[in-house]
């Protein structure tokens, strides 16, 4: 499969000189559900805005598509609007993302912006709140809905415009049981249907069901490991080095568990520096 994103040496400093991202290298290749986890501040949602055109490398390149992510590229129309068109951010916050009245409204907001046809745009509309189920909230403003249905919001914000890869910013992370569970089984059905994923996540119960390859990030913000998801989740002494475990955690019949009393680290919300 042809090559979506491509990193070349591409670190991330910011101003105050701490790094983001240490210098990465890495592929992402057409139609594959690729997951990067790691600790809090270790650079997840730092990759996810360097792919998704948030944010520029302080040094190396970020290739999409085959065209270097850069000022000039970014401000080029017609490069700028496939870009936004094919690749869709969804944000861990997203209070970042819903600002209109309903949820109708929003989910017709990207629509709108390819100046698609008013009935394309109402077909987009009606079928993306039938995917998530949000018929029953569809004239309610977003802010006042639960964290669970913001999320499918922003989500059908992200799919209405159809995009091409999903970059998704811990996608679960302070969500009930219930999304979690309904989350998986759509980033499958997602995946099913053609469309590239990037989830960045320290939520390492899903990795195994939404991904075909796992990128483990140190807290030195470099690349400690790559591998297929089982080879990752039972490699316990990785995991322990990261810091995405506690020293509770053991290895029975394959599988990781995880001491009923201990955490996994980094569920608390990513700030600067991630």
């Amino acid at each position: 499969m042809s090559p979506v994103f491509e990193l070349r040496a591409a670190r991330y400093r910011y101003p105050d000189g701490r790094f983001g991202l240490a210098e990465t290298s890495l592929t992402v290749t057409e139609g594959e559900s690729l997951v990067v986890v790691g600790a809090n501040a270790s650079g997840k949602s730092t990759l996810i805005s360097l792919l998704g055109g948030l944010a520029l490398p302080t040094s190396g390149s970020v290739i999409a598509f085959g065209t270097e992510l850069t000022d000039a590229a970014l401000e080029d129309g017609e490069f700028a609007r496939s870009f936004r068109q094919r690749v869709g951010v969804l944000f861990q916050d997203t209070d970042a993302m819903l600002f209109s009245p309903t949820v109708r409204d929003e989910i017709a907001f990207g629509p709108l912006q390819l100046d698609l046809p008013a009935d394309e745009v109402r077909r987009r509309v009606q079928d993306t709140i039938a995917l998530l189920g949000l018929g029953d909230v569809s004239e309610q403003a977003p802010h006042l809905l639960s964290g669970g249905e913001q999320k499918k919001v922003a989500l059908g914000a992200m799919l209405a415009v159809s995009p091409e890869v999903l970059l998704l910013d811990e996608p679960t992370a302070n969500m009930d049981p219930r999304f979690q569970r309904w989350f998986v089984e759509f980033a499958v059905q997602l995946h099913r249907a053609g469309k590239t994923l990037v989830t960045a996540t320290h939520d390492l119960h899903i990795v195994e069901e939404i991904g075909d390859r796992v990128i483990v990030l140190g807290e030195d913000h470099r690349v400690a490991a790559e591998g297929r998801p089982h080879g990752i989740l039972t490699n316990l002494g990785l995991l322990l080095s990261v810091n995405l475990v506690h020293q509770h955690a053991h290895i029975h019949d394959g599988e990781l568990h995880i001491h009923p009393h201990a955490h996994l680290h980094g569920h608390e919300h990513e700030h600067e520096g991630r």
